[in-house]
């Protein structure tokens, strides 16, 4: 597959059976073979999407003495601000030329979850920097809620399989700035080659060159979106619960021409991550003959620990 598949969640969420089985199988086929899809037809509106990208600018602008009373320590970087080249991929020495911030999870007072995660990080210099940044992050929590029902029905299990592991899900939306580049990187790339850790990943901010995916074939292809499209992606604890059967899919932000170099680049991820005692074993129905278990059994919250180490967020 040398393309990114696009799907539109307006089918799915359609009344019509055959629209409907036509993008569960349209995205099962596309996450079987690539593991990204390009998806239109989501939950955040222009406004919105205008309003973060003006409020995150404006954050990234603000001086670095500003920036760093945001970054808090002891908590593996899960909230707040992360400083430039501090993150690298797994088995990568040099730090990606990057900074980015957290925003997580708006769990209810009286969930069990609420002393578990760090509290959200107020910008008190931005009045409406939480405001938007909540705005968006229940918009693409919405959006991957249905994504998950049409990867459950094609997993063979109940539509609603995923929907008590989201809720109240460690989910993380990440504002990234990748700096104009100064001076040749030695080694570094602004994103080095990467799996995603969660279930899956839904993309801001693909509408121009740089993110490249990893085929079956060792190749690098292009993951471009259209304007109104989302890029999501099956992170390694959905390839994991799946067996593998959804391909977690190796890929990188590449750095720019050098003409380009005294530009900045914006994307906003967002990670959706089960609650941690979700139990990540094998399902039993992607298990057969010629396709053995290949994972051991684990939590979420064990395999997220696990991976914050190997990235040097967690000592």
């Amino acid at each position: 597959m040398n393309k990114i598949p696009s799907v539109n969640l307006a089918d799915f969420l359609s009344d019509n059976a055959e629209r409907k089985q036509k993008f569960i199988n349209e995205i099962g086929d596309a996450y079987e073979n690539i593991g990204f899809v390009a998806l239109k037809g989501h939950f955040l509106d222009d406004e919105l999407v205008e309003n973060l990208y003006a409020e995150i600018k404006k954050f990234f602008d603000l001086p670095n003495e500003v920036k760093e009373k945001y970054e808090i320590p002891g908590i593996g970087g899960q909230r707040g601000y992360v400083s430039f080249g501090k993150e690298s991929a797994k088995g990568k020495k040099e730090g990606d030329l990057k900074e980015f911030w957290h925003f997580g999870q708006y769990v209810d007072a009286d969930s069990k979850y609420a002393k578990e995660y760090p509290e959200n990080v107020v910008v008190e210099e931005l009045p409406k920097f939480n405001e938007v940044g909540k705005e968006a992050y229940k918009m693409l929590e919405k959006t991957a809620k249905y994504v998950l029902r049409s990867l459950a029905l094609h997993l063979g299990l109940d539509e609603t399989y995923f929907d008590n592991y989201i809720k109240n899900g460690n989910s993380i939306l990440r504002p990234i700035h990748y700096p104009p580049i100064t001076t040749e990187p030695k080694g570094a790339v602004r994103a080095a080659a990467h799996g995603d850790i969660n279930l899956i990943t839904l993309l801001m901010g693909a509408q121009g060159k740089g993110l490249q995916v990893q085929n079956h074939k060792g190749e690098w292809i292009d993951a471009i979106a259209e304007p109104d499209e989302l890029m999501i992606n099956v992170g390694d604890m959905l390839s994991r619960h799946s067996n593998n059967k959804l391909k977690s899919t190796i890929h990188r932000v590449t750095n720019p021409p050098r003409e380009l170099w005294g530009t900045s680049r914006y994307s906003i991820p967002f990670f959706m991550h089960p609650v941690s005692d979700m139990k990540l074993d094998v399902l039993e129905n992607c298990i057969d003959e010629n396709n053995p278990k290949q994972f051991e059994d684990i939590t979420a919250g064990e395999f997220l620990d696990e991976r914050l180490r190997e990235l040097g967020l967690k000592k």
